[in-house]
Parts: structure tokens; C-alpha cells; sequence
């Protein structure tokens, strides 16, 4: 397993947890992680490349080791902390994005904002959020108030054993030693022994904000940087897309992209860089400059 180790930058007035592995002379790639995960997530991605490089991976703002909002969260949001990590870590040279999930919205919504910015985009399932029809606002909006009264919780869990047991459940292909490595990061100690998802309970409020995919759609449009689209066979999002009008939908979303690489991953789900990290690592390799 290859060592990393951990920085601390302030991304907008928030603390913000960045692991990196690798030389600081390699080649960087910037790795993005999903919701409710942590970048401790991508080691087993990390351990399957086979080239050298310098691997750069933000805790999202309420996840892991960065600091918390302690109120609900915004989308942008995720788009200013990568602007303002990018400044930092690679200032002068445009970047290499890999995203997962979240990640990837984040990495694709940035590379047509900023495009100039970025050199190569990998998104992992990261193609658009579900569609909201506008019927939808005045319950989400009802949603989202009663969440703030509520006041968001965490799942707690007995021990970090317990959270790695329900981690296999959620995904039987991961291996036990795969679970108790992300029950090792993804698991927070309360002062009773307990464990909880090391995440700000505030991201589990819905969103009042509906999701307009034409603004993405936009932004992806902008895109100049060659962009490599994979997904994974067995993943829940995919089965949005299994019927007609959900695969014509799905053809739309890949058109926007000018320079686009498509790839399907078998035998995966949602988290393939759990499921297939060595096939996962040669696509990303061979794809790479």
C-alpha cells in the first residue's frame, strides 16, 4: 500500500484536509472524491497506477479532516474550493482532473468554466445530477425547512467492525481488508466508543436549489480539454438510464462533450475505484498523456 501523508490549506476561510501521495517531482493528478466519502477512498486506486505520479486529494469541505460548515451546504461551493486548490498546488500549469460522483460534477462543471485551467478531465460517474421538474420546489423547499428545525444526525454505528460490516452490505464486492481500510478513514470516534461517517450531517439536508441540467450542459459545452466518460455497468445511476427515453438522455449528456472517450466498466458498481481499481488505474493510464 502506498504511504500518503496530510496538508492543511485554508480554502475560503475553511481548514481544508488535502492527502497526497507520490513525489512532489511526478507528474500531478488531482483526485476529487463523491458524497458522503473522503480521498482516503482512491488508495486502492492510487496502488493500481502504474506510472509515477504525484497524487493530490482535497477532503471536500465537511468531509473527513476539513473543516466543517456546521450549516447546510451549496454546490458552488465545491467549485471555488477547487479554484482556490488549483491556485495553490498548481498555479502555473493546467490540471489533470479525476472526480468521482460529486467529484466528477465538480470536475466537469469547473473544466467549462475554467477552461484553460485544465489539461484532461476524468469524470467517474460524475454526469449530471437527477433532473428536477419545477412542480418539485414548494415540497423540496418544505423538505429542506423541516430538515433545518429537525436538525441533521448522523447514523452511529457501535464500532468501526459495525461500520465495515455495513459498508460490505451496502457493496459485497468489497473485501474485508478493502472495508476496514474505509471504516479506518470514513469513521469518526464519538466520546462513547461509537462510530459515525466522518461527514458534517448537514449534507444529508435535501437541497431546496433544483438542478437545471441545461446550465451544466452549458458548461460542458465549454470544455476544451479531452474528457474521459466512465462508467460503470452495475451502478445504480446507469439503471436511470436503462430505458429509451433514459438512454436518449444519456447520449445528449455525452454529446456536449467536443473531445469525449467513453468507457464502460463491467463486473463495477457506483464506487468502481473500489470494485476494479487495476482496470480502472489502465483506463485512466492509457488515456493519460
Amino acid at each position: 500500500m502506498r504511504s500518503s501523508s496530510s496538508e492543511f490549506v485554508e480554502l475560503r476561510g475553511l481548514r481544508s484536509h488535502v492527502r497526497c501521495w507520490g513525489s512532489a517531482s511526478a507528474p500531478t493528478l488531482f483526485m476529487l472524491h463523491g458524497w458522503m466519502d473522503v480521498s482516503a477512498s482512491f488508495q486502492f486506486l492510487v496502488d493500481a497506477l502504474s506510472r509515477e505520479w504525484r497524487v493530490i486529494a482535497p477532503d471536500w469541505r465537511g468531509f473527513g479532516g476539513s473543516q466543517w460548515n456546521g450549516r447546510a451546504y451549496w454546490f458552488p461551493d465545491y467549485i471555488a474550493d477547487l479554484d482556490l486548490l488549483l491556485d495553490h498546488y498548481s498555479p502555473d500549469r493546467p490540471a489533470c482532473l479525476i472526480g468521482h460522483s460529486l467529484g466528477g460534477n465538480a470536475a466537469c462543471l469547473y473544466a467549462g468554466i475554467r477552461p484553460d485551467r485544465v489539461a484532461t478531465v476524468v469524470t467517474l460517474e460524475g454526469f449530471g445530477l437527477y433532473v428536477s421538474n419545477t412542480d418539485e420546489a414548494p415540497e423540496r423547499y418544505g423538505k429542506w425547512l423541516a430538515g433545518l428545525c429537525a436538525g441533521p444526525a448522523s447514523n452511529r454505528y457501535a464500532d468501526r467492525a459495525a461500520l465495515a460490516s455495513r459498508l460490505c452490505a451496502v457493496n459485497p464486492r468489497l473485501s474485508p481488508a478493502q472495508a476496514a481500510f474505509l471504516a479506518r478513514h470514513l469513521g469518526q470516534e464519538g466520546e462513547d466508543g461509537s462510530v459515525v461517517v466522518a461527514a458534517d450531517p448537514f449534507h444529508k439536508l435535501p437541497s431546496p436549489i433544483l438542478y437545471h441540467l441545461d446550465d451544466a450542459k452549458a458548461c460542458w459545452r465549454r470544455i476544451k480539454a479531452p474528457v474521459l466518460w466512465i462508467a460503470a455497468r452495475d451502478s445504480f445511476i446507469m439503471k436511470r438510464f436503462s430505458d429509451a427515453e433514459g438512454e436518449a438522455d444519456y447520449l445528449e449528456r455525452i454529446r456536449c462533450f467536443a473531445d469525449i472517450r467513453v468507457e464502460m466498466l463491467e463486473d463495477a458498481g457506483h464506487n468502481m475505484h473500489h470494485d476494479q481499481p487495476q482496470r480502472l488505474a489502465q483506463l485512466i493510464e492509457d488515456f493519460l498523456p
